[in-house]
C-alpha cells in the first residue's frame, strides 16, 4: 500500500534516480527493487535514488536535483531504453538487430577496434530509439541502459570478422575428431595403460592394452550414463584382476613340486582361472 501511494506522488522523475541524471546523464531506473530504503520528499512528491550516496545529496540541496534548477529533464518514455525478454525480441522480426548483432558497448569501450567486435546474446536485449541491441553481458546490457547516448549510434567497419558456423564433430578428419571428442580420455587411458602394463592371458601385449584402454574409455566416459560407467568400472577391475594372475603365479610357482598343503593359500585357485582363460572371450567372458 505503501509502495502504491509513493507511486502515486512520484515528481518528474517517476522512478529514475534525479541526482545520477544530473550529475552523469545516467538513466538509473530505481524500480528494480521494492525497497523504499532511498526515497525522499520533497515539495510533495516523492524521489527514489539507488544509493545512500546519492540520498545524502538529494537531502542536502534537494533544490539542486528537481526543476527549475535540475541540469536535464528525464527524457520521454520512447527515448529511455527498454529491456527486451527472448519472446518479446522474437516479437520484433523481421526488425533487425542494430551493428548487425555486435555489442554497441564491447565495441564503444574497446575503442570501435577490429577485436572489439563481439556478438552479442539473444538473452541481454534492448530498444532505444525504435532500435533493436544486442549485448555481450548483463553488465553490458546494464550500461547501455544507464548510458544510451554514449553507446547507441556507432557505424561498423568495412571489414568484419568471418562468420563463425558451428563444425560438427563427425564432420572433421579423424586427428581433428580425436583431439577435440577424446583426447583428454584417451590421454588419461593410456597414461593408466603405460603404467600398470597389463597382459592378459594368452592374449598378446598388444591387444592387452587395446582392451584396457577400450574398458577405461567406458568406464570413465563423462557423458556415459552412471549405469554404463559402473557396468564397465566392473569390467575393468575384472580385467586387471586377470591381467594380475601371470604376476602373481610368475612370483608363487616354482620348478619343484610342490604338494597341495606347501602352496599358498589361493595358488590352485588362480591357477585354474588362468587355464580357464585360454577359450574365454575376455569382452564378454
Amino acid at each position: 500500500l505503501i509502495v502504491v501511494f509513493l507511486i502515486s506522488r512520484l515528481g518528474e522523475f517517476g522512478q529514475f534516480c534525479p541526482v545520477s541524471l544530473a550529475e552523469s546523464y545516467e538513466l538509473i531506473d530505481c524500480s528494480v527493487t521494492d525497497s523504499l530504503e532511498f526515497a525522499a520528499e520533497f515539495r510533495g512528491h516523492y524521489y527514489r535514488m539507488n544509493s545512500q550516496e546519492k540520498l545524502n545529496k538529494f537531502l542536502e540541496h534537494p533544490e539542486l536535483y528537481v526543476p527549475p534548477l535540475a541540469p536535464y529533464p528525464l527524457p520521454a518514455a520512447n527515448m529511455i531504453p527498454k529491456r527486451l525478454t527472448v519472446s518479446e525480441l522474437k516479437s520484433r522480426f523481421p526488425k533487425c538487430a542494430e551493428l548487425q548483432g555486435y555489442c554497441p558497448v564491447t565495441y564503444q569501450d574497446g575503442k570501435q577496434r577490429y577485436e572489439a567486435l563481439v556478438p552479442g546474446n539473444i538473452k541481454y536485449a534492448a530498444e532505444y530509439r525504435d532500435r533493436i541491441y544486442i549485448f555481450e553481458t548483463e553488465e553490458k546490457l546494464q550500461k547501455f541502459l544507464r548510458l544510451p547516448l554514449r553507446y547507441w549510434d556507432q557505424q561498423l567497419p568495412k571489414k568484419l570478422p568471418p562468420l563463425k558456423e558451428p563444425i560438427h564433430l563427425t564432420s572433421l578428419p579423424l586427428p581433428g575428431y580425436l583431439e577435440q571428442g577424446i583426447a583428454t580420455s584417451l590421454i588419461k587411458a593410456m597414461n593408466s595403460a603405460g603404467c600398470l602394463k597389463p597382459k592378459f592371458p594368452f592374449l598378446s601385449v598388444r591387444r592387452s592394452a587395446l582392451l584396457y584402454i577400450a574398458f577405461h574409455l567406458k568406464a570413465f566416459n563423462p557423458k556415459g550414463s552412471a549405469y554404463s560407467r559402473q557396468k564397465y568400472k566392473k569390467k575393468l577391475d575384472q580385467f586387471i584382476e586377470r591381467c594380475e594372475l601371470i604376476t602373481y603365479l610368475g612370483a608363487k610357482m616354482t620348478r619343484k613340486y610342490k604338494e597341495p598343503q606347501f602352496r599358498a593359500i589361493d595358488f590352485d585357485h588362480k591357477l585354474q582361472t588362468f587355464l580357464s582363460l585360454q577359450n574365454i572371450d575376455p569382452i564378454n567372458g
